[in-house]
């Protein structure tokens, strides 16, 4: 069996046999694939998508390149929520803390940056000290103990999906709908939950830009979760500008310890009680969504979740001081206004532009080995529907002298201002299970 023959099989639009993509996934997981072939095979997985039959051999075959968490001697019911990934989307870190202040374990697996969005990963790691990077053991040692904790896929667990997840990041497939579901839940299943909340976007800022195709790949992932024995539950939820105020890894560290506050901006607000709601009548803790909501609603006001965090920030090395002390986070040399060249309302927002704008400014990675500079990233002033006036702040820009004038030039085209108004876009989409 040849890496080249199966390319090529599958550029044609055949259909491939569980054989052959065991033999392809593991050959590459092991070094004996190149990422040039492996590089080949993803491009022509994107224009030519994979079967349901092809896709469950993917999903298991990436599954079991490492090992599968088993929590089934602790205490409570493991729950894990995935973003399919946004700009400003730093849901998952007050979310996990908050999910397991109730009482639900969260075994978080999580991702780097990827294309245009922020990686949960590269945005914690941010903070001084803070390692995602430990073995099996470890993990599940913290679970016992905290009931939470923030991961990376490693060799041990999804190493193929490791792989694959950075060479989609710069060849051009990460939007293919086949490989994402089978990466996220490969990372998903290997952490043995019982539970999981996807939250699709869709809108200018998602891999997913139509509703339709976000539909697709929620119905997708929750199709594999479900037959794999994960009770799984998707939400469509809005991408068409940010989410918070804050762009960029230190950001949007300083607006989730905001939310865990019980001062965070309302939207990142609302999607952390909606989702951890689910997570908890999935982790049995809630007898319904209502419930849920009330219950996370009360643990960011009593500062139970806040303390989860400062927990979870201990327990993986980093400095909690951080959590009353902005200061210590990495801090961007320049901060300038980007002002309103005309008055009226902002109508829309090119959320790609804006993700792409905090990449130009060194807070994102155009290729594997690129260093993010954690400091940098945009703290949006405006939102859809805002009327503003000449000279007006649109966003203020942290950075540290890289890509300044074509980040500010991408910024102030990305948004729109009409003369008529415009009713922003709701939150959320539909609701999906099976």
């Amino acid at each position: 069996m040849r890496a080249l023959d199966i390319i090529i099989k599958k550029r044609n639009g055949l259909e491939l046999s569980d054989a052959e993509i065991n033999f392809l996934i593991n050959s590459y997981t092991n070094g004996e694939v190149p990422d040039y072939q492996m590089s080949a095979f993803t491009m022509a997985v994107f224009f030519r998508k994979l079967s349901r039959k092809e896709l469950s051999a993917l999903t298991a075959t990436m599954l079991h390149s490492g090992n599968v968490l088993d929590f089934s001697n602790l205490p409570g019911v493991p729950v894990d929520k995935h973003s399919t990934g946004g700009v400003g989307d730093k849901i998952s870190i007050p979310l996990a803390p908050a999910v397991a202040a109730c009482g639900v374990l969260v075994p978080m697996i999580s991702g780097r940056g990827l294309g245009h969005t922020g990686g949960t990963l590269d945005k914690l790691e941010s903070i001084p000290g803070f390692s995602c990077r430990f073995s099996s053991e470890k993990l599940k040692k913290q679970i016992a103990e905290i009931g939470c904790c923030f991961g990376a896929a490693n060799d041990e667990i999804a190493p193929a999906d490791k792989k694959l997840y950075e060479l989609r990041d710069v060849t051009g497939t990460v939007e293919s709908i086949p490989l994402i579901s089978s990466s996220i839940m490969s990372k998903k299943m290997a952490e043995g939950i019982k539970g999981l909340v996807l939250d699709v976007k869709y809108g200018s800022g998602a891999f997913m830009r139509d509703p339709k195709d976000a539909y697709e790949l929620a119905q997708t992932m929750v199709e594999i979760g479900t037959s794999m024995g994960t009770t799984t539950v998707a939400r469509l939820t809005s991408m068409e500008q940010p989410i918070g105020n804050m762009i960029g890894h230190t950001l949007e560290i300083i607006e989730s310890i905001e939310v865990l506050k019980n001062n965070g901006p309302a939207d990142t607000t609302a999607l952390v009680i909606e989702l951890g709601a689910e997570m908890l009548v999935l982790g049995n803790q809630a007898d319904n969504i209502e419930s849920g909501r009330s219950r996370i609603k009360q643990v960011l006001e009593n500062g139970l979740a806040l303390e989860k965090f400062i927990a979870v920030i201990k327990a993986q090395g980093g400095n909690t001081n951080i959590v009353n002390n902005y200061k210590l986070l990495p801090q961007a040399k320049n901060q300038i206004p980007l002002l309103a060249q005309t008055s009226g309302y902002i109508t829309e927002m090119d959320t790609f532009d804006l993700g792409n704008a905090c990449i130009l400014l060194g807070g994102g990675r155009q290729k594997t080995t690129d260093t993010i500079d954690p400091a940098v990233g945009i703290e949006m002033k405006v939102r859809i529907g805002d009327y503003v006036k000449v000279g007006q702040p649109l966003c203020i820009i942290h950075s540290s002298g890289l890509g300044e004038k074509e980040a500010s030039t991408l910024i102030q085209n990305a948004l729109k201002i009409n003369i008529e108004s415009i009713t922003p876009p709701p939150l959320f989409g539909p609701r999906i299970t099976l």
